[in-house]
């Protein structure tokens, strides 16, 4: 009788830790849990420009590659990313976005991106002629990445705008990141 129940429940067992992988103690999501980092970027967005002030509806904003707060020069397939996608959700919220990268005059490093330092903003202005440049950060937390996004005046290097949002780390995203992650 008791082989009976310990099959049913050895199964159990075993399909319950089949669908989880590890990563040096912390749990990785299996297919299932995917994080939709696309509805997250959407909804953060969406908070961002809510919280927006003075951001005239006829100037382009900037966007750069979001960099790792712990390094503000290093950057990532999950920072290009990033960029890419509050790109592409500003646009669709009818902000007017410059695609820099099709520029010269904007220093473009090679598998790092769009890098906006502080001295470059004012240059990138006049250049450029944009209002303000969307920058973005994203720290490491143990099973999460915080992402923290402004939208940056160039005239005086004001907060516009500010908005955060966490992502939980799961296969896609932290395929996204450095090796160390």
């Amino acid at each position: 009788m008791h082989r009976a129940l310990l099959l049913p429940a050895l199964l159990a067992l075993l399909v319950s830790l089949a669908g989880c992988a590890s990563s040096g103690g912390s749990r990785i999501a299996n297919a299932e849990d995917t994080v939709d980092v696309i509805a997250r970027v959407q909804d953060s967005t969406a908070d961002l420009l809510a919280n927006t002030r003075g951001l005239a509806p006829d100037q382009p904003v900037v966007v750069a590659t979001f960099v790792n707060v712990d390094d503000l020069h290093e950057s990532s397939t999950f920072g290009r990313t990033l960029a890419e996608l509050f790109a592409s959700s500003l646009t669709r919220a009818g902000i007017d976005i410059l695609e820099v990268r099709m520029r010269q005059s904007l220093f473009i490093e090679d598998r790092t991106g769009e890098l906006m330092l502080s001295r470059d903003i004012r240059r990138l202005s006049a250049s450029h002629n944009a209002q303000a440049i969307l920058v973005g950060t994203y720290g490491r937390g143990r099973t999460t990445a915080y992402v923290n996004v402004r939208l940056v005046r160039t005239s005086d290097n004001r907060v516009l705008g500010a908005a955060s949002t966490a992502i939980p780390l799961d296969r896609n995203t932290r395929a996204m990141l450095p090796a160390q992650w």
